[in-house]
């Protein structure tokens, strides 16, 4: 059985015991719900540091609203959906459907003559790829210019009663270090899943491209900006990792039209003085000089401006006389620029790969908070299982760990903390990245080095000089490794059958060079997934 099913036998277990408790029931029925759903992740940071637009590009479609409006004042999640919808949930209940339309490439919902403190949440469905694997969840930004809004963000993924978050995982945006990112942060790590049980936030320097002044080197200043904050050793402990994006530039490029292309391949034609002195600035850029005019007009030029910003027009150029020729090319060229497949690619392996342990661990300091809470009969037997499921699983088990690795240490010196945390899964949990391999390294080297590694460790635990709780951590890390093993033994032998199954068929003629490669996650790869809107 699974961790999930254990998880849900759990809560169906609590849902009997508290069939008749209406406000336990339902904290039970959401709990439920969330060990079913797909991975829930929030995107939180300060007003201005660009969470929508960052959520629009995850999502390659321009729904997010992104100006001042009312709807930014909600806590929105966005899932999956055959068809498009958005509903407003209620305080105290109920729930009206909002309606919604395009205007210039972006969708617009409006809430009519809903006040936005009536609301609980709005829910959005839309009909994207991405939001089949993830439930991204936008919240307004936080020190906002009313307390009131700023609370909203807080009480979802910080709440005031100890309970788990909404989020199974955060990534938090700012755009430089402040004292309220490291408050918000350490408020969502002691909350999310049990007190600092795991360490499930990547923290994203967003609007990177502004770092160099909109420099076409931006991202590389970004990126060493980026390094040095994953060194502080506060920030270390409360985020896994911190990513350079430019949220805008992503966005535009998921969302590139053919008429943008055009406009742009036009700016790129201009002779280089000439094309310079257009670039020095944005004023420069959308003035009514005509012989600015002369190649695109100034509503042109001002809706490129807003739409990729001086520095994303600078390298928009760049590329395409360096030999971009296509709106398709320049979308993936764009994006490849901007970080974001390093965000995606992060988040895929570090929260997806291990929702259920995120989950589970969430939803059983849930329980744990509701048995104290409202202790009753039967409820003893309740706390035995979240025992018995937390002791039992080494899924949770490695969170735990992580998290201590991350803020008290693991008793261990400094290079064997670090392998113990890549091993435990702190920069992924592939089987190469654990075992410190290539990606394309061979059966035997892998075994080869487990081997090795469990030796090691092994002799760790067994050392004289290691203290008890040392000799614990050796003892997991070797858990660890010897169920890598196991993987690889089951891969080896899934491998086995299928090509004993192939020798008795019969060869497929070029099935190999035809099957399409498809992603670890299931989504669709970028070029398939990812194409520009095209609208003329």
């Amino acid at each position: 059985m699974t961790l999930l099913e254990d998880a849900v036998r759990l809560v169906d277990a609590a849902g009997e015991v508290y069939r008749d408790d209406t406000v336990a029931a339902d904290r039970i029925d959401q709990w439920r719900a969330r060990l079913s759903d797909p991975l829930r992740l929030g995107i939180a940071g300060m007003v201005k540091a660009g969470k929508s637009t960052l959520l629009n590009a995850m999502i390659g479609e321009r729904i997010a609203p992104t100006d001042a409006g009312e709807c930014t004042r909600a806590v929105t999640w966005y899932r999956y959906g055959d068809s498009p919808g958005v509903v407003a949930h209620l305080q105290g209940g109920g729930h009206r459907r909002l309606a919604l339309h395009r205007t210039e490439g972006r969708l617009v919902f409006e809430l009519g003559g809903t006040e936005v403190e009536e609301i609980a949440h709005i829910d959005v469905r839309w009909p994207s790829v991405s939001l089949r694997s993830t439930v991204l969840i936008d919240t307004p930004g936080i020190e906002s210019v009313t307390d009131h809004i700023s609370h909203r963000t807080r009480t979802f993924l910080t709440p005031d009663d100890r309970s788990p978050s909404d989020a199974d995982a955060i990534v938090y945006l700012m755009r430089h270090l402040h004292p309220s990112d490291f408050t918000f942060l350490e408020a969502f790590r002691d909350t999310a899943a049990g007190t600092a049980h795991a360490v499930n936030a990547v923290a994203v320097l967003s609007r990177a491209d502004e770092v160099g002044a909109g420099r076409l080197d931006a991202m590389l200043s970004a990126r060493k900006i980026a390094e040095r904050y994953r060194e502080h050793v506060q920030l270390r402990s409360l985020a896994l990792t911190v990513l350079p994006v430019a949220g805008l530039l992503a966005e535009s490029a998921r969302t590139l039209r053919e008429r943008e292309f055009a406009a742009l391949s036009a700016l790129a034609g201009l002779d280089r003085a000439r094309r310079e002195r257009m670039l020095l600035s944005v004023d420069r850029f959308v003035g009514t000089d005509v012989t600015q005019t002369a190649v695109l007009d100034v509503a042109a030029r001002q809706s490129l401006v807003d739409r990729f910003g001086i520095s994303g027009i600078r390298l928009a150029t760049a590329l395409i006389r360096g030999g971009t020729h296509s709106a398709q090319q320049l979308s993936e060229r764009l994006v490849q620029q901007s970080g974001l497949e390093e965000l995606r690619a992060f988040v895929r392996q570090q929260f997806r790969a291990r929702q259920a342990a995120l989950k589970v661990r969430a939803v059983t300091a849930g329980l744990e908070s509701l048995l104290a809470e409202r202790p009753r009969e039967g409820s003893a037997a309740i706390a035995a299982g979240v025992e018995r499921l937390t002791a039992a699983s080494h899924e949770l088990r490695e969170l735990d760990l992580l998290a201590r690795s991350r803020t008290e240490g693991l008793g261990l010196d400094p290079d064997a903390a670090a392998d113990a945390e890549r091993i435990l899964g702190g920069a992924g949990v592939d089987v190469s990245t654990r075992l410190g391999l290539g990606a394309d390294a061979r059966r035997t080297s892998t075994l080869h080095r487990i081997d090795v590694l469990v030796a090691q460790w092994r002799e760790r635990a067994e050392s004289p000089l290691a203290s008890r709780t040392t000799a614990r951590v050796c003892g997991d890390v070797v858990r660890t490794l010897e169920g890598i093993a196991s993987e690889v033994a089951a891969r080896s032998e899934a491998l086995r059958s299928a090509a004993d199954v192939d020798a008795a068929g019969g060869p497929a003629q070029g099935a190999a060079q035809q099957t399409p490669q498809q992603p670890d996650d299931g989504e669709p790869a970028l070029q398939q997934q990812d194409q520009p809107e095209r609208v003329g």
